[in-house]
């Protein structure tokens, strides 16, 4: 929002003077309103401009014009913005007490610029000691202070440097993480790795930098990072590989530069090893190396685990089976029996089936028989909640997949592997629809050769948000037994989520609730987004909590098939976090998004370090503006992020149905409209249904739900592990 020069009616001044208050500042466009204390001026004067960074304190140094705005009035608009560190008292005190600093607030700005005056900066920068001689600064603090300073500094250069590129500032903290003093150095060299290493930066945000840098748009080193932003974004739709004509197409659309340079650029990938050409249905194709590894060492370990007996050696079947079904006092069907025995003779095992088919009866029976046999058995499932809720069911403690890896944040890798494998005689993976091929890999390069294993799951949910259809594919390829469960047992019948979840697996629609009595199942008709919008709010505030007595943030998840659009997550949580939540304070805005105390929030990226991952959902505690920290409650674990970390984070009234996966929420509310046609298939729609415990709420047109349950496998993903599993 710069002011464009002069005219003639505007004359283009200067005026400096300290910031008092900044009323704005967006650290993605660096657009900002400053209130400014203009030296022979007793009013503030307000700043319209762009900086980098900006901190009240500071002394600005503007050029560019007066306006007299409608609504608020004589503002100054910049051309040029320059920031000075300040030099008055009362500049300092306010510039320490801002809270750019962890560790100072505004208490010890006063305590430290009291102490050492106008000479305050170099003493943080050169001689810290001193600071030690002052009350309540110990060793500690001291430190976190010097660290945090200097952090800083580098942190602002990030941003200029940025700026000065035509790039949001936003995500300044994450590259200074990830490549700490040498930032700026490395960005210049390749600035195609920021979109590789750094969450939340696009190849397009690279590419706006690699232009200002003077790199030529046909150039090779832009061509293979394009070859490769590509895949990353195909494998980020779950595809593992990519046909080369699909692969050169959108490069094409992404680069708009000439095939043959895309032809070079892909032979470059190949000979670095970064890309592998192979063959799939005699279609040829390329995969990212890390996904082509993972996919071979998948196939290699299930061959591993299927040679060999069972650990346990030989069961007695017609003792086992009455054994234990008088251990649990629940008597199994034909087909569980059949079941029972499959994997007590079976060195692997898959056993898949919806909600109410009796997979936790069976997969308890097999545990009591073998635990029987003080047999040492590990249970895993991929998130934590799925963990949680695994340990209920079987009353054996199960652990995440990374927990029971041993995941070492410092290494970014697992301590249990091919070398240090896991000490079990069978190991137990629920949700097994979850975890994508690289996880997999990983799991089963640490299951020894000894060892039994079995994967659990539903084949009919959506496939990982991660690359890959492992369970299909393990399916699918027929090289490990397999139990399929369908029949629905009589008293998982009485609930229409069960019911109507079946159905819907089956192409049929739900069937709708015809009775006054109060039912776990509800379609609600609506004819326009706008209807649906409406009804959903009211339903969520009122009808639900009313009704059935539910929380309607605790308890009420809405889940929806997108994140964009006014049924997308995105506008669905703005508007339930001003009806649910609207009145809590302090409120902080980072990353576009405003979070204060009571809010829902999901994690979305995997944060080994805090041990949250993509899909857990929490509540924030408190915000501290003081040390610039935030807390959250994730199901009785407190986790702290640092301001420029809540791009980790959005608001979770609402989330998308790929998101839910592996969780359970009281009460689910569903809403579907014909603009999410390219997204309405089956087991998005199942997968959505299948996430409610108590109650079930889809509001929407007819004809989007009558279209998503006949739409099987709109997507098919792209991988070879079927092929490998079979050859293997």
């Amino acid at each position: 929002m710069n002011g464009k020069g002069t005219t003639s009616d505007v004359p283009v001044e200067r005026i400096s003077g300290s910031v008092e208050r900044v009323t704005f500042h967006s650290e993605e466009s660096g657009f900002c309103v400053l209130r400014i204390k203009v030296k022979g001026k007793r009013e503030l004067v307000t700043v319209i401009g762009s900086a980098a960074t900006i901190t009240p304190g500071e002394f600005v140094e503007c050029v560019g014009t007066w306006h007299n705005d409608k609504t608020h009035g004589l503002q100054f608009k910049t051309t040029h913005l320059k920031t000075v560190p300040p030099s008055t008292l009362e500049g300092i005190e306010k510039y320490l007490g801002s809270g750019m600093v962890k560790g100072i607030g505004p208490h010890f700005a006063k305590v430290l610029v009291k102490a050492f005056g106008v000479d305050v900066f170099t003493v943080i920068e050169e001689t810290p000691e001193k600071m030690l001689s002052l009350p309540g600064i110990g060793k500690k603090r001291t430190d976190k202070v010097t660290a945090a300073w200097a952090e800083q500094k580098a942190i602002r250069e990030i941003m200029v440097f940025l700026q000065s590129h035509g790039v949001g500032t936003g995500r300044a903290v994450r590259i200074y993480k990830t490549y700490g003093d040498e930032a700026i150095i490395k960005v210049s060299e390749n600035p195609y790795r920021l979109a590789l290493d750094i969450h939340g930066i696009g190849f397009k945000t690279a590419d706006v930098i690699a232009d200002r840098l003077g790199i030529a748009p046909d150039s090779l080193i832009r061509a293979q990072a394009g070859v490769r932003h590509v895949l990353q974004e195909l494998s980020g739709d779950g595809h593992c590989a990519a046909t080369h004509d699909t692969l050169i197409k959108e490069s094409v659309k992404l680069l708009e530069i000439d095939e043959a340079i895309l032809e070079e650029a892909i032979r470059e990938e190949v000979t670095q090893e970064n890309l592998v050409p192979e063959e799939i249905d005699d279609v040829p194709c390329l995969f990212l190396s890390a996904l082509h590894r993972a996919e071979l060492g998948v196939a290699n370990s299930v061959r591993r685990i299927l040679s060999g007996e069972p650990p346990w050696g030989k069961i007695d079947m017609e003792k086992a089976l009455p054994w234990v079904e008088e251990k649990t006092g629940l008597s199994l069907s034909q087909s569980q029996q059949d079941a029972v025995c499959l994997a007590l003779t079976s060195k692997a095992l898959v056993i898949t089936g919806g909600p109410g088919t009796g997979k936790t009866t069976l997969v308890n029976s097999i545990l009591k028989i073998l635990a029987a046999k003080q047999l040492e058995i590990l249970l895993a499932a991929p998130t934590g909640r799925a963990a949680k809720r695994m340990t209920e069911t079987t009353g054996r403690e199960a652990k995440t997949i990374h927990r029971l890896l041993e995941f070492d944040p410092q290494s970014f890798g697992f301590k249990r592997g091919r070398d240090n494998p896991l000490e079990a005689d069978l190991i137990v993976i629920d949700e097994s629809s979850m975890v994508d091929v690289v996880l997999m890999n990983k799991l089963l390069a640490a299951v020894p050769e000894s060892t039994a294993l079995m994967i659990v799951g539903d084949v009919n949910q959506l496939p990982s948000v991660g690359p890959g259809a492992v369970l299909a594919d393990i399916i699918t390829s027929g090289s490990v037994p397999t139990v399929r469960l369908t029949e629905i047992f009589r008293q998982a019948a009485t609930s229409k989520i069960i019911v109507n979840a079946h159905r819907i697996n089956k192409g049929e629609l739900p069937l709708r609730n015809e009775t006054e009595e109060l039912s776990d199942f509800y379609f609600i008709p609506a004819e326009t987004p706008e209807e649906i919008h409406a009804k959903l709010l009211q339903v969520v505030t009122e009808r639900i909590p009313k009704r059935f007595g539910l929380h309607p943030v605790k308890d009420v998840q809405v889940l929806t098939p997108m994140n964009r659009g006014g049924l997308g997550a995105h506008a669905l949580n703005a508007e339930l976090q001003k009806v649910l939540n609207g009145n809590s304070e302090p409120k902080i805005t980072r990353f576009g998004t405003t979070y204060s105390p009571g809010d829902k929030i999901i994690q979305t990226v995997n944060n080994y370090d805090k041990e949250v991952f993509n899909g857990d959902i929490g509540q924030i505690l408190e915000i501290d503006t003081e040390e610039s920290s935030l807390k959250a409650d994730y199901d009785g674990r407190i986790v702290e992020y640092e301001f420029g970390e809540l791009d980790e984070v959005s608001l979770a009234y609402a989330t998308s149905i790929h998101k839910s996966q592996g969780s359970e929420y009281p009460a689910v509310v569903i809403p579907l409209a014909m603009q999410h046609y390219m997204l309405l298939e089956r087991n998005l729609i199942y997968t959505a249904v299948t996430r409610g415990k108590k109650l079930v709420t889809i509001i929407g047109q007819p004809k989007a739900l009558g279209m998503a349950v006949k739409n099987k496998n709109a997507t098919k993903r792209l991988t070879n592990l079927t092929a490998r599993l079979r050859s293997a």
